[in-house]
């Protein structure tokens, strides 16, 4: 069959639009990539479940940033420790493999030992006094040097839980020195098992998966975790009474690695810290009502509730570790800054 010189037109037509066509599509897609391609990449690695507070504060921290900065930045949220192992991120962030995680006051000694003050009992007096610690001088200055000593930019301070201690025979706990001869479990750290013995106490060091057995048996007296761990590993159905000792009101760091931080220009960098101060007020309301409901869940299954003396604890306890070695490490009048802030 012949080919007319119509059809051979006709098809160069078709052919030179169909050119045309992919060549526009292929010229429209260029920005969108492009756009993509701008967007600053914030990678979140934390092992928080995803049912915890500091877990769902990650989801306030992206959609915060979102309303402020739309387009701006790909928030990648990663929880269960699945993209870097507990405790790995603050090197990773260094390294600047990973853009944003939360730190501990424990982190951070290890590498800063004038910040174990902060790892010491009653030291922190409660949640209020812990922002008010962290959001002030004391706070700007301590993160300029954890800045500068691990490459790594604190933006906030999430409140995880205030310590009790939690008996399995009641007691009339007033001083340090009702606790002589209880033995309260502590975590296994020698860091840990000085504050136990400073709280008047035989620290007992002993696996949290084995807590509730010990309790249940009497091969320990006591244990001392946040109320919410509390009711979470069953522990009022093998105990008595909570001491309300508030002994380490315990938090972490919302923190970003210094390489991200530093590329981002000053409205970048104003809208993070924002989206991670509304995270941590976030995690900090809910974990504070929950801790409050949970006073009223423990009479109800039977604990009675008690408060010390909780100066005298603190008093007694602030001796402890002033004349202990972790004492040496910490800033001349730190302490007493710490103190005195109301």
């Amino acid at each position: 069959m012949k080919t007319s010189l119509n059809d051979i037109f006709r098809r160069s037509l078709l052919a030179t639009a169909s050119a045309v066509v992919l060549m526009g599509a292929l010229l429209h897609s260029i920005p969108v990539q492009a756009q993509a391609q701008n967007k600053v990449v914030l990678r979140i690695s934390t092992p928080a479940v995803p049912d915890d507070w500091h877990a769902k504060m990650w989801t306030v921290f992206k959609d915060n940033l979102e309303k402020s900065a739309p387009g701006e930045f790909d928030v990648q949220i990663n929880l269960n420790a699945s993209l870097f192992k507990q405790g790995t991120e603050p090197a990773a962030m260094a390294r600047g493999n990973l853009e944003l995680s939360s730190i501990s006051a424990f982190d951070i000694a290890k590498l800063i030992p004038e910040f174990s003050v902060f790892t010491a009992g009653y030291i922190v007096r409660d949640p209020d006094h812990q922002q008010k610690v962290f959001n002030g001088p004391i706070g700007t200055e301590m993160f300029k040097t954890v800045s500068e000593k691990m490459d790594v930019t604190p933006l906030s301070t999430v409140y995880l839980g205030t310590r009790q201690v939690n008996l399995r025979e009641v007691r009339n706990v007033k001083v340090p020195a009702d606790l002589k001869g209880v033995k309260l479990r502590m975590p296994g750290s020698k860091e840990w098992l000085f504050l136990g013995e400073a709280l008047g106490a035989t620290a007992t060091p002993l696996a949290f998966g084995e807590v509730y057995l010990g309790l249940k048996t009497g091969t320990i007296d006591g244990q001392d975790n946040p109320l919410p761990s509390v009711r979470a590993a069953k522990f009022y159905e093998v105990t008595k009474q909570i001491v309300l000792t508030s002994h380490l009101v315990d938090g972490i760091f919302i923190a970003i690695s210094n390489k991200a931080y530093n590329a981002m220009n000053a409205t970048q960098k104003q809208k993070v810290k924002a989206a991670a101060q509304a995270a941590s007020s976030y995690n900090n309301e809910n974990r504070l009502k929950e801790e409050a409901q949970l006073v009223d869940y423990f009479k109800q299954q039977g604990l009675q509730v008690t408060t010390p003396d909780v100066d005298a604890f603190r008093k007694s306890v602030q001796t402890t570790y002033l004349n202990s070695e972790y004492a040496k490490a910490w800033p001349k009048g730190l302490l007493e800054r710490i103190n005195a802030t109301k």
